[in-house]
């Protein structure tokens, strides 16, 4: 399946500018709905180290990244995408 990726600014440094990349996902048992994890296996495929930005070492969602997929906050990366579907990786600013 086909997924449209929306990088934020401060991850295009990876997509070499892009703002929006697409990706070919497939499920890692081959049978399914491919997940967040496999989208993402697909993301470090095409864009090396870009994964890592967004995931920590223990395979969790790093704290200051948030997913969403067609709008809806993804929070695990077990949670399957909808054919179609378009993900949006948003980096928290902070301040003070």
């Amino acid at each position: 399946m086909h997924l449209s990726v929306l990088a934020p600014g401060l991850l295009r440094s990876y997509t070499g500018g892009a703002a929006q990349v697409v990706v070919e996902v497939a499920a890692a048992s081959g049978a399914g709905a491919p997940t967040l994890g496999d989208a993402l296996a697909a993301l470090e495929r095409e864009f090396p180290g870009l994964r890592f930005r967004i995931v920590d070492e223990q395979g969790r969602i790093r704290a200051h990244i948030k997913l969403f997929v067609d709008s809806a906050q993804a929070r695990e990366l077990a949670a399957a995408l909808p054919p179609g579907a378009t993900l949006m990786i948003v980096g928290a600013l902070s301040g003070g």
